[in-house]
């Protein structure tokens, strides 16, 4: 009985314990559920959201880019590209077999499709082609029921409906690269493109905008059910440019068959008007993916269609150099107006003979006579006096020999040598030789197209100092405007009497009969034109070839021709547009160059760009009066 008791005891304590554990657990199992439920349930019902809504960055539309006057020459249009859906196909490779059957698919994109089929969930949709035409997208649609798995998207691609006349100007985009990853998770979009080169870059910021957002709701295997809001982001600014639709395209025709640059510019303001430079390329061509073939064209062709010519060419000046020389004697007065030389066609300077480009010479002529009729024995001699310093500073004065610092990517900045720039850089002092080619524009001296239609504009609108530029404004979607204003730019400070003597001298060169460009010369009273030529030798004429005829450029090889070069201005009567050509082994400047100008300068007037233009410099009205004697004087 007594054992019975003490069994009954011990299992009556088991149970006890038994049930205080039960409820213990119980009571843990019931805070956690509390605790769960109750304190954290807006932390869960966050995390069950998230699990649920994906939020998707959405790339947004890129702003365009326009002429002066609005006209589009780059924007989006609609891109038809085809997707594979490898979940919908028993066979990837007999889907892309059937596809390329209708459009071509090369090795290297087989290989790309595969490669993110492999990455991607079987339900995510991979792109084989894009920028595919009317055509193709319909003879894909016609045969759909041969083509399990692939389907037409419709996006948006850059386009560019003057190719080859911008190409320079507004360069091109192309995908992110893996070293231009900046954070930005637009940069991280597939298939976001920004700008590589020209306008495209420069702005691309303002261009690119501001992206957008999508709000979907997702199954537990990240399949989308449905879209549940949408937000676009703010599109890309526009930026409208100073470039004329017209007078480019004009240009481009002008110097089609050439390796040639033509600049234009309003002589007040800075703005450029024309920037061409051919060859060209197409930039759309690039942000379609250039071919291996297409590629090496570009960069083995001797004409270098990939070089901006008009920013980034190197030349040597030639004659239209001779201004610049002829300002650095009158202003420090190693010569007067009046001065005169006589030119027998040569000039002896120790055992070394200088020729002039006419055989027996001009005879005796002052300095606007040399001027007109580019005597180069003249420039020798002043070059001798002045010497290679006074040169160099009025050069540079002018804005030659560096970089002028215009909004737009790959400009070079010459060289205007110096006797310190000889003995650094090639170790030896400077020569008076060397002096007197720098004279007539040869030599070291290089300089690029812009600089010489930023020279000339200077040149003829009183002595004020301009900043070349290609961007007007920027127009932001929201109605904001940032305007690039044209201010009035410091004085040059060269003497007045001296700028016109140089400028009457320059309409000289094209309507005076014994000026190098008369037959060039544009007819009508106001519309003449002012101007001056440059030939610039890029081979050595030896003694012997001199003593039996030197060769004509037309019996040379292409690369053995002369550069032919003119800058110019008009109106005579009141100037408005400044103008360089350089024709790459074009021949003679004043039976290749001038003719470019002339036509280009008529175009410029006749379409009246500048009729809505105001000048900035005050003493406009000062310039008008130089301008309608130097007609006079013509």
């Amino acid at each position: 009985m007594h054992r019975d008791s003490d069994r009954n005891k011990l299992f009556g304590r088991r149970t006890a314990m038994l049930i205080g554990g039960k409820f213990f657990l119980l009571s843990t199992l019931t805070a956690r559920l509390y605790y769960l439920q109750v304190v954290e349930s807006d932390k869960y019902k966050t995390l069950a959201f998230e699990n649920r809504i994906n939020f998707r960055l959405l790339a947004p539309p890129r702003g365009r880019i326009t002429d002066r006057a609005g006209r589009p020459l780059a924007y989006n249009q609609q891109n038809y590209r085809v997707l594979l859906v490898s979940e919908n196909t028993e066979s990837v490779e007999g889907t892309l077999n059937a596809l390329e059957q209708i459009i071509d698919l090369g090795e290297k994109d087989r290989k790309r499709i595969l490669r993110d089929v492999k990455r991607n969930r079987s339900f995510v949709p991979v792109t084989v082609r894009e920028n595919l035409d009317w055509s193709q997208v319909s003879r894909i649609e016609v045969n759909t029921p041969d083509l399990p798995g692939v389907m037409i998207d419709v996006g948006e691609s850059r386009y560019y409906p003057y190719a080859g006349e911008f190409a320079h100007v507004l360069g091109y985009v192309a995908p992110v690269s893996q070293k231009e990853l900046t954070g930005d998770p637009l940069l991280e979009l597939p298939g976001f493109r920004i700008g590589k080169a020209g306008i495209e870059k420069v702005h691309d910021l303002a261009l690119r905008g501001a992206g957008g957002n999508s709000q979907v709701e997702v199954n537990a295997y990240g399949r989308v059910i449905r879209e549940l809001e949408r937000n676009e982001g703010l599109p890309g600014s526009e930026v409208r440019l100073t470039l004329d639709l017209e007078l480019q395209r004009f240009a481009a025709e002008k110097i089609s068959e050439h390796s040639a640059s033509v600049v234009v510019m309003d002589i007040h303001s800075g703005e450029i008007l024309t920037l061409m430079s051919s060859p060209s390329f197409d930039p759309n061509n690039f942000n379609q993916g250039l071919s291996n073939k297409q590629w090496n064209d570009l960069v083995s062709n001797p004409r270098s269609p990939l070089i901006n010519k008009s920013i980034g060419g190197q030349y040597s000046p030639g004659s239209t150099f001779k201004m610049i020389v002829a300002l650095a004697a009158l202003e420090r007065g190693v010569i007067t107006p009046d001065s005169k030389f006589f030119c027998s066609g040569k000039m002896e300077l120790g055992n070394a003979t200088f020729h002039c480009w006419k055989k027996h010479g001009h005879g005796t002529l002052n300095c606007s006579d040399a001027i007109t009729q580019s005597c180069d024995v003249f420039f020798y001699e002043i070059a001798k006096r002045i010497g290679v310093q006074r040169i160099a500073e009025m050069a540079r004065r002018f804005g030659l020999g560096d970089a002028l610092g215009i909004d737009l990517a790959g400009e070079h900045g010459g060289l205007i040598p110096s006797n310190k720039w000889k003995q650094e850089t090639i170790g030896s002092s400077w020569q008076k030789g060397e002096t007197v080619i720098l004279g007539i524009g040869q030599g070291y001296i290089l300089v690029t197209p812009l600089q010489l239609a930023v020279m000339t504009a200077q040149l003829v609108n009183g002595g004020i100092k301009l900043k070349p530029h290609l961007t007007k404004r920027l127009l932001s979607p929201d109605g904001a405007e940032d305007a690039v204003n044209a201010v009035a730019g410091e004085s040059l400070n060269v003497s007045s009497a001296n700028m016109k003597l140089v400028r009457d001298a320059m309409a000289r060169v094209v309507n005076d009969p014994r000026g190098t460009t008369f037959r060039s010369r544009i007819k009508e009273a106001d519309m003449m034109m002012g101007g001056k030529t440059g030939t610039v030798q890029v081979r050595r004429i030896s003694k012997a070839e001199r003593e039996t005829g030197v060769l004509k450029n037309s019996e040379l090889e292409w690369k053995d021709r002369d550069h032919a070069l003119f800058v110019g201005f008009a109106p005579v009567d009141n100037p408005r547009y400044a103008i360089s050509v350089v024709v790459e082994h074009g021949g003679g400047g004043s039976s290749v160059a001038a003719p470019i100008a002339r036509d280009v300068l008529y175009e410029a007037q006749r379409l009246n760009i500048l009729s809505t233009v105001s000048s900035p410099i005050e003493d406009a009205d000062l310039n008008k009066k130089d301008g309608v004697e130097n007609a006079k004087h013509a």
